[in-house]
């Protein structure tokens, strides 16, 4: 991998990656999409990083379709697959790892101790095997993207971060892989994260600005769906991810949400245009 990026670099080709655990969806594919628009080559990549799991995290049970993924990224003609495995990535004795201080240790940081540890260690390794000049992210970990942007700026790293929209069911439910897990019922119950988001936007649009009002109006939607169990809910700051009290710049509605064994997230983007303040789901 590292031979073909020095030699895309030498022929000053504009190199693309999208990072990926694998379990492929119309999400990922709308990333590898955008950076084939974009650049030249465009690498996908497939590690099922074991560091950014806790010990009673779903890592044995993660899907792993590589048969099925390998067919996906051939037929959007990406122009490789890198696939390490982890023994690669973490050889014996490893023992270095990148800390986002800060960021690192809210919302999902906090729900998820170490999560972000391994996720910026990994991505910083990719980078620098890769080397591209683009790295494409979905915008569904707004958190994650968050960190990654700051361990670029703060390490000077040769790479423009993409962030591209949510992709969603029809139902509104956020793409992901982990909606494998759901069945019946609970398949059902999981649309409440995007109605509690739907809500939180008509508010919104409605000239409500203070955030504990937008809770309430969150959390009346979740009271209605007995098998959902909140994480968190929260407004926060897009650039610190700092809770707000008011909305009055860029901020995120971001939630955290157990559905019977399935943790989901999701989140709402609200951004100042003009003296309106405009929603994206």
């Amino acid at each position: 991998m590292k031979e073909k990026a020095r030699e895309a670099r030498q022929e000053q080709r504009i190199i693309g990656l999208v990072p990926t655990m694998g379990a492929l969806h119309a999400g990922h594919m709308a990333l590898i999409e955008r950076a084939k628009k974009e650049c030249a080559p465009v690498y996908a990549s497939i590690f099922l990083n074991p560091k950014q799991f806790g010990p009673k995290e779903d890592l044995s049970r993660y899907p792993r379709p590589l048969e099925a993924d390998v067919e996906k990224l051939t037929a959007a003609k990406v122009d490789g697959l890198f696939l390490p495995d982890a023994a690669e990535m973490y050889p014996h004795g490893f023992s270095s790892y990148v800390n986002v201080d800060g960021l690192s240790e809210r919302l999902e940081g906090k729900s998820r101790q170490g999560h972000f540890r391994g996720v910026a260690t990994v991505v910083l390794k990719l980078f620098e095997i890769v080397q591209p000049h683009s790295a494409y992210f979905g915008r569904k970990d707004a958190q994650q993207v968050r960190i990654i942007q700051q361990m670029v700026r703060d390490l000077n790293l040769d790479v423009e971060i993409a962030v591209c929209p949510i992709v969603r069911e029809a139902d509104g439910l956020a793409m992901s892989s982990r909606n494998a897990y759901l069945k019946g019922e609970d398949r059902k119950a999981a649309t409440v994260l995007y109605h509690a988001l739907q809500a939180a936007a008509g508010e919104i649009r409605a000239g409500v600005r203070d955030t504990l009002e937008l809770q309430r109006t969150i959390h009346k939607v979740f009271d209605g769906e007995p098998r959902a169990r909140v994480d968190y809910a929260e407004v926060a700051d897009a650039d610190t991810f700092e809770p707000v009290v008011r909305i009055a710049k860029a901020a995120f509605v971001l939630l955290a949400v157990q559905v019977g064994p399935t943790r989901l997230i999701d989140n709402l983007r609200i951004e100042p245009v003009g003296d309106e303040l405009h929603t994206e789901l």
